[in-house]
């Protein structure tokens, strides 16, 4: 006989009840942490232990009212995908973080992690058990589904692990780099600005060698006396302008080159382009995209990024 799929959230269905004994369990508290004021530490909301569906279903509803409150745009159906997963952590201390506004929202765990993000990533790949099907579809759909949805909206989803074990998931409807709040120059890494012009020698020389303003019979008017130095040649000061500096050369790793190889062959591109072209995760894209239009070598037009003149000249 087939299984039976509940959705924890439509019509207020509670645990079957076909003589089987279920063996998750919910025994922490979950918490939600709403950073109202970010010089403040934040209130906290406990939702207490209680059985599975209803404790998925009270996190979710929680979770997208608070962050409502606050001016967040987030639907109710990413929260929840994310919620769900919670269940792979065994429900281990679950914490959730309701930043900026609303509109970022990290949830976190102390369960056994996720060692390949990437694949996590992918449509199709689960850890799901049989137990947790009874309360998850378990077929590889949530985190995909969620990050397709917030690339498309122009914002990002993170996958990253917890410090002492178990799993971070950030969500935020801001790309990931401005939603860690990493600044343009760390974006551009060791880059290094260009290097100050020195100043032309004779400035400084001795007051005795300068020739007066009176010597000199051909002096702009625009330009106001300066003193000149004695081995210097008869010309307006403007003549001793230093050349403008040279940018330095634009280097790319092996993701950049690819990714400005790829929206150079098709005329556009976005996060997800690139992970099918060429493998890794959606958020690694999103990162090298955003050091991409940090340095002006491409420029997001809708969802798609598109090289500017000076990535066209890398090309």
């Amino acid at each position: 006989m087939p299984q039976d799929f509940y959705p924890f959230v439509e019509n207020g269905e509670t645990d079957v009840t076909d003589g089987r004994t279920g063996s998750i369990q919910v025994e922490h508290p979950a918490r939600v942490a709403v950073y109202d004021d970010a010089s403040a530490a934040p209130r906290v909301v406990v939702i207490e232990p209680q059985d599975v569906r209803s404790y998925l279903e009270e996190i979710t509803a929680t979770v997208t009212r608070l962050a409502r409150e606050q001016g967040g745009a987030i639907p109710f159906m990413v929260i929840r995908e994310i919620v769900e997963n919670f269940i792979h952590a065994y429900f281990q201390a679950p914490t959730i973080s309701i930043l900026d506004n609303g509109n970022t929202i990290r949830f976190s765990d102390q369960g056994p992690g996720i060692r390949e993000k990437g694949l996590a990533l992918e449509f199709g790949t689960s850890s799901a058990t049989e137990e947790m099907k009874r309360y998850i579809r378990g077929v590889g759909s949530g985190l995909p589904y969620v990050q397709q949805y917030m690339e498309d909206k122009g914002g990002s989803l993170e996958v990253e692990d917890n410090i002492a074990g178990g799993t971070v998931v950030t969500l935020s409807t801001r790309p990931a780099d401005e939603a860690r709040g990493i600044s343009g120059a760390e974006r551009l890494g060791a880059q290094e600005a260009p290097a100050a012009v020195a100043a032309p020698a004779w400035q400084g020389a001795p007051s005795q060698t300068y020739w007066t303003h009176s010597q000199q019979q051909t002096w702009p008017a625009a330009v106001p006396p300066q003193p000149w130095p004695a081995t210097a040649p008869q010309q307006p000061a403007y003549a001793h302008a230093p050349a403008a500096p040279q940018m330095p050369a634009i280097e790319l790793d092996e993701r950049s080159s690819n990714a400005v190889s790829l929206i150079a062959a098709r005329g556009s591109a976005g996060p997800s382009d690139l992970t099918r072209a060429f493998g890794s995760s959606g958020p690694t894209w999103s990162r090298v995209l955003s050091n991409l239009a940090a340095q002006g070598i491409v420029t997001k037009v809708g969802q798609k990024y598109q090289l500017t003149g000076i990535g066209r000249t890398l090309v």
